[in-house]
């Protein structure tokens, strides 16, 4: 019996013995990771823990030529509670069983997302499950929110004792909603980055420099440091004036739903700088509305009978033709060399001077001169609207901006149509750089949508008006293609913009307008021209004695319409009108010239 007791005394001690040894053995092993090895482990935790952490730069504004905001960037929060604070767990979260009731019902009447009591449950449950990332929002909340929430008696005390935090985001708006909106552009909404428009152009000026901070150890608290602070992105001044804008989009617009067309663009330039002042792109969506979806203002197409203007000038200004020369016409189609025919919307049974012929818009016509200029150097003519800078680039700080197309044509049939706007290719903001060329006497301009980049309020680079080419032709040229234009919408016997009802011609009875009309035949993939689908267009240059701004407007597929650009034509008089109301012009300070061009 002894020796049992003896045998159990010595097990208990060698337990003991082995129990305390690892006792030790592990004390041991704390002291030292706390001290021989507690470098190493802290590099460790470092490698855990992200201990720098970017500090978002705000994003730059867009402004207008005013400074009226066109995008801009609007702070917005989450809100967060970090449900393991040291405060709230301290007497079995005595202070957050205090707050709670309050915290839930001004979390319910400003954020609304949810109720009083299912604030409640989550916060609870969230403390339940230690989470130290718990969302007290579905979205973003303002600045206004916020500010109201920091009144609450709980998150009065600081993230640190009530556990709740904001983190910072920002929202890109658009103050003016769908004005101008495709060429503002888009930015994508996780990364912030431009996709369109001049948010992609400009995206490193508008995007800043992110900061950073790191995290370090502060008063026994992890916190995040800034070490580095972030540079703002710069703001971008457009040339755009969001009033003219507004008229512009509205003109448009109301023709496009009067029409049920399909799309349709229009672009207001300023005269002698090339300054963009609107420009508006409408297509027409499943649900019957319009958006700004295209950029169909620097995508080429066929330009029509815009394009005669524009051969014409090529024409008169290497001496192969004269403004008052004639071309015969008798029939409504003619055929050259059983090659090449070419048809008239009507019959005129006419001779034509080259005035008159653009100012009737005569597919032959035109088709006569061009070939009997040029036949046989037909690479003389493509050099020549190469001379006049038709083949640059825009240089357009719009993404995607596309080059004309002017090719060498291949035979006569394909000269003659080039002639009146086929077998070319052209944007319509091309065709308005030209036209503009023509009201500003020779000197062609570049099209410019930005005109600065500001930092803080001050200028940081300025864009000045850019000249393509300082003479397009001769001054008697210029002349003499003005008449002709002016004609196109005064001229009530050829006019094809003035000879249409009142409601809409061209003429205005308070802005004296030039320009053209433009018709084109839209091509069926695997059909050919369509002789139902129409690409209709109107530019021109007001007031026609003293041009001040140049217009384009074009609508594809209108239905119910005139077959003709004359159609457009007023919308560009409305235009017009209101444009230079807007800016105090008085045009007709003559009341009997008011009168008589009336």
């Amino acid at each position: 019996m002894l020796d049992e007791q003896k045998n159990t005394v010595w097990r208990f001690a060698i337990i003991f013995i082995f129990i305390t040894f690892g006792f030790l053995t592990v004390l041991g092993k704390i002291i030292h990771i706390q001290t021989a090895e507690r470098s190493e482990w802290m590099k460790v935790a470092e490698k855990q823990v992200p201990t720098h952490h970017p500090i978002k730069a705000t994003r730059g504004n867009i402004l207008d030529c005013n400074g009226q905001p066109l995008a801009s960037s609007m702070p917005q929060y989450y809100i967060y509670m970090d449900t393991r604070a040291d405060a709230l767990v301290i007497n079995n979260s005595k202070l957050l069983k205090e707050h709670l009731d309050s915290l839930c019902h001004d979390l319910t009447s400003i954020i609304g997302d949810y109720t009083a009591e299912e604030y409640r449950h989550r916060i609870t449950q969230g403390q339940k499950q230690g989470n130290r990332r718990l969302k007290l929002s579905k979205g973003r909340i303002n600045y206004l929110q916020r500010r109201e929430l920091e009144n609450n008696s709980l998150i009065r005390l600081g993230k640190y004792k009530s556990g709740i935090f904001f983190e910072d985001q920002h929202r890109r708006i658009k103050p003016y909603d769908l004005l101008a909106s495709r060429t503002i552009g888009n930015i994508n909404s996780e990364e912030g980055v431009g996709t369109v428009g001049l948010e992609k152009s400009f995206e490193k000026e508008l995007h800043g420099i992110d900061g950073i901070s790191s995290l370090q150890r502060i008063g026994g608290r992890n916190e995040y440091v800034t070490i580095e602070e972030a540079q703002d992105g710069m703001d971008v001044v457009t040339t755009i004036d969001i009033n003219l804008q507004d008229i512009t989009e509205h003109a448009l617009l109301n023709k496009l739903q009067e029409r049920d067309a399909q799309w349709g663009c229009c672009i207001l330039m300023e005269t002698h700088t090339g300054y963009i002042r609107a420009i508006a792109n409408l297509d027409k969506g499943e649900d019957g509305k319009y958006y700004e979806t295209i950029n169909h203002a620097v995508q080429r197409v066929e330009p029509g009978s815009t394009f005669k203007t524009i051969a014409l000038v090529a024409a008169l200004d290497d001496n192969k033709i004269e403004i008052d020369d004639t071309v015969s016409i008798t029939k409504k189609t003619w055929v050259y060399m059983d090659k090449s025919k070419h048809t008239d919307a009507h019959r005129m049974d006419t001779t034509l001077t080259v005035r008159s012929a653009l100012a009737v818009s005569s597919n032959i016509a035109l088709a006569k001169i061009i070939i009997n200029c040029y036949e046989g150097s037909a690479r003389k003519f493509i050099q020549k609207l190469n001379e006049m800078g038709l083949s640059d680039s825009i240089y357009c700080e719009i993404p995607g901006a596309e080059q004309a197309r002017l090719d060498i044509p291949k035979d006569t049939v394909t000269l003659g149509k080039m002639a009146y706007g086929y077998s070319v290719e052209m944007s319509p903001m091309h065709i308005a750089m030209f036209y503009n060329a023509i009201a500003n006497n020779g000197k062609m301009m570049r099209p410019m949508l930005v005109s600065a980049l500001k930092k803080e309020g001050e200028i940081v680079k300025q864009f000045k008006p850019s000249v393509v080419n300082s003479s397009i032709c001769n001054k008697r040229t210029i002349q003499d293609i003005k008449g002709a234009l002016h004609d196109v919408v005064w001229d009530n016997n050829l006019g094809t913009a003035a000879k249409k009802p009142w409601s809409n011609k061209a003429q205005s009875s308070l802005v004296e307008i030039a320009g053209k009309t433009g018709t084109a035949q839209i091509i069926i993939p695997g059909k050919g021209y369509s002789s139902e689908n129409h690409r209709m267009t109107f530019v021109g240059y007001f007031p026609a004695d003293n041009p001040e701004y140049t217009c384009i407007c074009m609508i594809e597929n209108p239905k119910n319409a005139y077959d003709s650009g004359m159609d457009c034509g007023s919308t560009v008089r409305i235009i017009a009108e209101k444009t230079m109301a807007h800016c105090g012009y008085y045009v007709w300070e003559d009341e009997e010239k008011r009168l008589e061009k009336r």
